[in-house]
């Protein structure tokens, strides 16, 4: 207890340079807040750089990003598509003939001779049996009476063979003449008779041609050639007249010719027909009944109404076509045979086509193919089987669907399964970019 009361706290002595605790150094202060906006200062600016870095680099990257995009857009080609319209049911199918008379005849000389008179001229109208021409005959005339004369001297040894014949067989009881005799006078007459016959037939004959030397209409019609005139020599057949004639064109017909010429020509032009040929696509639905219009170029945004009323049932094999038969009616006399017409048919489609641009089409070494594209605007390359070709559109029979989309002016690079960009008219006028 002493120990501890003899132990006595000693004061410290404060040294010179020491700080109170409670004191603050306001010199201390100014550094401390300079430090910090250093050091924000310091930061702000790495800040800066940070987001001035990271805006150049995302620019970047989106630039090379926009590049790859243009890039990508480049290479897919720009295309301009069409859509595979659907044909009409029915179709018109124009053909050229040319207008020919319903009957037509050239009326030639039967007869060897001499024109004596002539009655009607080109372009008359004449009946059924009206009397054209008459021919003289002098030469037959002589053989007609030399084969009269002929069967009078045949028809009197025919009677006297006949007498004589009787004679013997009166006697052939009496014995007065053979039996060989009697045979000899039967077998004269018979050929007597025979004789009489071949003269007759002779006779008629010539009669036959003599009859020709008249030359008559073989039906109601008109002149439409006289290819003789008067004094002018004829023969018979084909080969008659040689002389000067008019044809109901007007043109002078070539005068002492070589070749076949008629007297006259007779045409029926009530009714006049056309001859087409029908292409085979179209041959099963031209037939007996189906109404035309017929154009002709007399008469300009006039139509002519006729009809089919034969058909060959059987195609040429040089054409692949076949032969139909259009009549017109023709009782006002307008239509003259020789015209060149255009025969107007509408015809049902039985299988309606689709139509498409000729400029769609693309020609390989396997066929024709046209570049369809589907929903995802990629491209297949189509077979298809083609119809009519009107020049800047054609007709497709297979191979197409109706609104299927189509390229138009596809190019010749261009590969199935390939992609494409559909673009309209005006965008690729100003650079869709592509393969065109």
């Amino acid at each position: 207890m002493s120990q501890q009361q003899s132990i006595q706290p000693q004061p410290v002595t404060p040294h010179a340079n020491a700080v109170p605790a409670n004191s603050t150094d306001t010199s201390i202060q100014p550094t401390r807040q300079a430090t910090r906006r250093g050091l924000v200062l310091v930061a702000v600016l790495i800040l800066i750089a940070l987001i001035v870095a990271v805006a150049g680099i995302l620019s970047r990257v989106h630039a090379n990003s926009g590049l790859r995009q243009h890039t990508d857009s480049m290479a897919v080609p720009a295309v301009a598509v069409d859509v595979a319209e659907p044909g009409k049911p029915m179709q018109e199918v124009v053909l050229p003939g040319t207008i020919q008379a319903f009957n037509d005849a050239p009326i030639y000389a039967r007869t060897n001779g001499y024109v004596k008179s002539w009655t009607h001229d080109t372009g008359s109208h004449v009946r059924k049996g009206e009397l054209l021409a008459v021919i003289e005959t002098p030469e037959l005339d002589k053989q007609v009476d030399q084969a009269r004369a002929q069967l009078v001297t045949a028809q009197a040894n025919a009677h006297l063979s006949e007498e004589t014949a009787k004679r013997y067989k009166g006697l052939t009881d009496t014995d007065a003449v053979s039996k060989e005799s009697i045979d000899v006078a039967l077998d004269t007459e018979r050929a007597q008779r025979a004789a009489v016959s071949n003269a007759q037939e002779n006779l008629n004959h010539l009669l036959e041609l003599q009859s020709f030397e008249r030359v008559y209409a073989p039906f109601a019609g008109t002149v439409t050639a006289r290819n003789t005139d008067i004094g002018q020599l004829v023969d018979a057949g084909s080969s008659g007249g040689t002389g000067s004639a008019t044809s109901l064109s007007g043109n002078a017909m070539e005068g002492r010719g070589t070749g076949p010429r008629e007297l006259f020509h007779v045409s029926y032009l009530g009714v006049v027909r056309i001859y087409i040929n029908v292409p085979e696509i179209d041959a099963p639905q031209a037939r007996p009944g189906v109404v035309t219009d017929i154009d002709v170029a007399q008469y300009p945004g006039r139509v002519f109404h006729g009809k089919i009323v034969r058909t060959a049932n059987a195609e040429d094999l040089s054409t692949r076509t076949m032969m139909a038969e259009v009549d017109i009616d023709n009782s006002r006399g307008e239509l003259l045979p020789g015209a060149y017409a255009q025969v107007h048919l509408r015809l049902p489609m039985t299988h309606p086509a689709l139509i498409i641009p000729v400029s769609s089409m693309l020609f390989r070494a396997e066929g024709l193919r046209v570049v369809t594209v589907d929903n995802h605007d990629r491209v297949h390359l189509q077979p298809i089987t083609v119809g009519k070709d009107w020049g800047t559109r054609i007709e497709v029979l297979t191979g197409l669907q109706p609104g299927q989309r189509i390229l138009d002016t596809p190019p010749d690079s261009i590969v199935d399964n390939e992609k494409v960009n559909v673009v309209s008219g005006p965008q690729l006028a100003n650079g869709g970019g592509g393969l065109r």
